[in-house]
């Protein structure tokens, strides 16, 4: 009999708490379902998307390789649209922006790096702002470029920014500026840097003297 009251107490309770709480507790549970459903839907459309904007780089790279800038610009412009938030739209914008240079389309190369400049990563940012200040430097917008190049950058680009404003500054024919830029680009390289040789040319090439390497030292 304690037994079978026991039993029947613990009943009454549970049926008391699920008559105050039941309500709430499936509530809960259908938006915890819902709430998982909607993120394996949301993970699921994502893999998706990166497939399908991970096709249209293939195409365009195949594109740029053939240089039909035509369709470059056409899927550049369509995974902007479709694929805005994916990297794969940062690096279509670069591509269409060599593209589009090569095709000597500055207004269209500046548009898609200025994209990038607004809408990508820090690296991105980076890339497309040092390739945005080589379209000014075309441009003769030397002023406009500096400007450009005094932003933020990451640190690895450090060497290459210093390089570019070596030659704007050669081009505004400010040498002895554009002599301490080019010694801040060797600074950030090693003897075995890729652009060191080019830019101890420019150097050479402007009356400045080439320091010597660390290792050489």
């Amino acid at each position: 009999m304690a037994y079978d009251l026991e039993e029947q107490e613990q009943l009454a309770a549970m049926q008391a708490f699920w008559n105050k709480y039941g309500t709430m507790l499936m509530v809960l549970l259908i938006l915890a379902a819902g709430s998982y459903s909607g993120y394996t839907w949301w993970k699921r459309q994502e893999r998706v998307n990166a497939a399908e904007a991970s096709g249209l780089y293939t195409q365009m790279q195949t594109a740029a390789a053939a240089k039909d800038n035509a369709k470059v610009q056409r899927i550049a412009g369509d995974v902007r649209t479709k694929y805005a938030k994916s990297a794969y739209a940062s690096m279509t914008a670069l591509t269409a922006a060599k593209s589009a240079f090569d095709a000597n389309d500055l207004k269209a190369a500046k548009a898609h790096l200025q994209w990038v400049v607004d809408n990508g990563n820090d690296e991105y940012k980076s890339i497309a702002k040092l390739r945005l200040s080589g379209v000014l430097l075309d441009e003769k917008a030397y002023d406009e470029g500096l400007k450009l190049l005094g932003t933020s950058f990451l640190p690895q680009f450090s060497g290459a920014v210093a390089d570019r404003k070596g030659d704007i500054l050669v081009a505004q024919n400010k040498i002895a500026e554009a002599r301490t830029a080019y010694l801040a680009a060797l600074a950030t390289m090693d003897d075995k840097h890729p652009g060191r040789a080019v830019v101890q040319l420019k150097l050479e090439a402007i009356g400045g003297s080439v320091p010597e390497t660390k290792a050489a030292a």
